[in-house]
């Protein structure tokens, strides 16, 4: 029964650092692996599934941002903002994956709000990069790499 705490407690802390608030998952993912107490595969899909969660707040944060750019307090530039977007346009969808990356994930999950990406292909592109990171982690912790 103690497995359910943990992977609860694991999921929440992987929403909350998809977020704009400073990542934990990693560090608390590790440790959880190198315990070899719980199912690594079950670690995997509840911190994929937390982080995607936590993208999405991101994504729709971007969706919504331009009921505040007209704002005093509104810390972006609008010339920030649209660079963002002509990045991403630029690039195309397959930038999508860099969502999972630490450090520009978020700005990549904002931006794609901004262009009205379709949030089925964000959360997609999101799994899939967030999935690769937890991933390599786990096989790092295996001595794999």
């Amino acid at each position: 029964m103690a497995e359910i705490h943990v992977l609860i407690i694991l999921f929440f802390v992987a929403v909350e650092s998809a977020t704009l608030i400073p990542p934990q998952t990693d560090v608390l993912l590790v440790a959880l692996f190198a315990t070899n107490q719980y199912r690594a595969w079950l670690l995997l899909i509840t911190a994929v599934a937390g982080s995607v969660l936590g993208g999405l707040v991101n994504y729709y944060i971007g969706r919504y941002i331009q009921i505040f750019e007209k704002k005093k307090w509104f810390p972006v530039k609008q010339e920030y903002l649209e660079k963002a977007e002509s990045i991403l346009q630029r690039h195309g969808k397959i930038s999508l994956l860099l969502c999972g990356m630490p450090l520009i994930g978020d700005a990549v999950a904002i931006t794609a709000g901004m262009s009205r990406v379709s949030p089925a292909l964000f959360s997609g592109a999101a799994a899939i990069s967030r999935t690769i990171r937890y991933a390599a982690l786990w096989g790092m912790c295996e001595g794999l790499f």
